[in-house]
Order: C-alpha cells, then structure tokens, then sequence
C-alpha cells in the first residue's frame, strides 16, 4: 500500500510535512508508520530524499533574508468610468533589507573554521567551556578502563 504511494511521501516532506501527516494522509497509525519505515527502506529513503529539498528551500530562503533582495509587488484598483468598471493595476518594485536575525543564524551555523568551530557566537566563552568538559570527561572514561 505505502509502496505505492513514495512518490507521494516524497512531495509530502518536500512540502514540508511532518511524518504525523504524513502517516495521516496515508491513512496509517503513526506507530504503523514507525513500523513501516523500520521495514521498508525504500520508505525511508523517500522521506530522506524529500526532507532535504525542502532544507534547501529553507537554507535558500534564509539566505535571500539574509541578504535583502528586490520584488514586485502588484496591486489592482477598481474605477467606475461611465458606469463601466475600470480596472488598473499598479506594479511597485520594492526592496527587502538585509534580516540581521537571518544573517546571525546563516553565520553561527554555515561559517565554521577547519576544525568545525563557529566564529561566530553568542557566547563564544562557552564553546571552550564545552570542550573543556568533554575532554574531562573523556579522561575520567580512560581513567575507569585503568
């Protein structure tokens, strides 16, 4: 039955729904679904492939807000001339500045050194702290196996 319909499940998470809507519109429990994806690869692969469209859509998205960009915006009037209706429209070319927000995330998650690091953070302090503890931790590890 959901053999039938990857195609669809593929549109589905490409149009960004998640995987109870998914299964709803499959007409399938969702613990049916959690089912079938454990059996069927195929099933997994379609949710897979469609998911990361739609990311890309989003992270392009998030890219044009972070940027600014120009658009046309369209607008229809309506006019009673000699008692016939006028219509005319009206196309403005506008501009969207720059998201700050957008360029905040674009950089925190996209901009990465060798090793992986963001350059940019809210609390840059905090990502050695991190690294401190894990690394203690991981000698604490070693230290058990002795």
């Amino acid at each position: 039955m959901v053999r039938d319909k990857l195609i669809l499940v593929e549109k589905w998470c490409r149009d960004g729904l998640s995987e109870a809507q998914i299964a709803k519109n499959l007409g399938v429990a969702m613990s049916t679904f959690s089912e079938y994806k454990n059996k069927y690869p195929e099933l997994m692969d379609a949710l897979k492939k469609g998911k990361e469209v739609f990311i890309t859509e989003i992270e392009n998205a998030l890219s044009k807000s972070a940027t600014g960009f120009y658009y046309e915006e369209e607008k229809t009037y309506i006019r009673y001339e000699d008692d016939k209706e006028v219509r005319y429209k009206e196309v403005a070319k506008k501009y969207q500045p720059p998201n700050v927000a957008a360029c905040s995330l674009l950089l925190k998650n996209k901009d990465k050194d060798d090793k992986g690091k963001t350059k940019w953070s809210d609390n840059p302090g905090k990502v050695d702290l991190d690294k401190e503890v894990a690394a203690f931790n991981q000698e604490m590890e070693r230290k058990k196996i002795w």
